[in-house]
């Protein structure tokens, strides 16, 4: 076994090398090739045939000189931005917003538009796709792969959506004929589970591999993060936390009927509007209403508590199975409660339970489903890109 494994090995080295160099340039900035040495630990001859080997290749280009030191200035490396590009896909029942990146993750186009007068995802999301890679001056066909973030259930065996209640149009099928379409690999991903994502990695979950998220918006859901792995569960209904059957709520016997289930029944936006009303905050808009009782203090508390117990029913089912260390609030109303309301949470889910997660509210306030689709896409593809270098 030993002797087949054998004429592989240097070959082996050289991709961890290249993958790693790449890493080192995306993270920290242009490099000289010696200092890419010192980073890898690798000679300096190493590191100019690696370097060498990814100019070639078209993944690293030449961005300037570092001045200092005798003899010529040193070349500075920097990761090819234009090498590869991808799409983020943030959809809802009137609008999409689409984003493209390079593959260093710089956003360089985005397009919005409104999804009210057409009964045509394909057509929609085509639109989308060809105007973000056109408004950052890409080739479509420079476009490695395409997530969209889509409210409901994804198939974990097929990909395909198998249910979206606030989307009836969108169906089983969809996926192949995206990816017919665009002739583009096309990933659709839950809109929660892919702010989860985006938590992950630059907002209140950053280093965690475990924690949990909790969108309270016009909907509720919910993303659970395991191991640095989003968990989907056999059908992909793994967060759908509205449908959890808690005391406070009638229960509905037939979810095709599209009846509110009973979690969603206390803590979506219309329940947030009807609690801000019986507190005298009468704001049409539920975070709005939120805002207006956080800024009010004291005087704001009974509003927030009873939203606090609401939720706390939901977090607290969902922490007494999966026990995680971490419970972010996000979506509008999470994020306008704020800590004001993160610690009520936090508070009433230990009262009533055996565990005490800590509750924070999220740390992005910008297109979290748009930065996790994004995100989601550039980790498969410089998977892809990176992986192979192997020549």
């Amino acid at each position: 076994m030993s002797a087949t494994r054998l004429p592989g090995t240097p070959r082996l080295l050289r991709a961890l090398n290249d993958r790693a160099a790449l890493e080192l340039l995306l993270e920290r900035g242009p490099l000289t090739r010696a200092r890419l040495g010192e980073l890898t630990g690798l000679s300096k001859v190493t590191a100019s045939q690696l370097v060498e080997r990814l100019e070639e290749r078209g993944l690293v280009t030449r961005v300037g000189e570092q001045a200092g030191g005798r003899g010529p200035n040193a070349q500075l490396y920097a990761v090819r931005p234009s090498s590869a590009h991808v799409v983020g896909v943030d959809v809802g029942p009137d609008r999409v917003v689409a984003a493209c990146a390079d593959i260093t993750g710089a956003v360089i186009g985005r397009v919005e538009q409104s999804t009210r007068d057409t009964d045509d995802p394909v057509g929609v999301v085509h639109n989308a796709v060809v105007q973000a890679a056109s408004s950052a001056q890409a080739q479509l066909s420079s476009v490695r792969r395409i997530v969209l973030g889509t409210p409901g259930l994804v198939d974990p065996g097929t990909g395909d959506i198998t249910f979206a209640f606030n989307l009836p149009r969108w169906h089983s099928g969809l996926l192949a004929a995206l990816r017919d379409d665009l002739d583009t690999p096309v990933v659709f991903e839950n809109d929660v589970n892919l702010a989860a994502v985006a938590e992950a990695q630059s907002g209140a979950a950053q280093g965690l591999a475990d924690f949990v998220l909790v969108w309270v918006g016009a909907g509720v859901g919910l993303a659970i993060m395991l191991g640095g792995r989003l968990h989907h569960g056999s059908s992909g209904a793994a967060g759908e936390i509205g449908y959890l059957p808690v005391p406070g709520a009638p229960i509905p016997r037939d979810v095709s009927r599209r009846a509110k289930p009973a979690f969603q029944q206390l803590v979506g936006a219309d329940s947030v509007r009807a609690v801000a009303r019986e507190h005298g905050y009468p704001d049409a808009d539920a975070a709005g209403a939120i805002r207006a009782a956080v800024a009010a203090g004291a005087d704001g508390g009974p509003m927030l508590d009873e939203l606090a117990r609401r939720l706390a029913l939901g977090v607290a089912s969902t922490c007494v199975v999966l026990d995680p260390p971490l419970v972010v609030l996000a979506g509008e109303v999470g994020q306008a409660g704020g800590a004001a309301l993160a610690d009520r949470v936090q508070h009433e889910v230990a009262a009533i339970t055996l565990v005490q997660p800590r509750v924070v509210p999220t740390g992005l306030t910008e297109e979290p489903i748009l930065h996790g689709a994004l995100r989601t896409a550039l980790n498969a593809v410089r998977d892809e890109v990176f992986g192979s270098t192997v020549g």
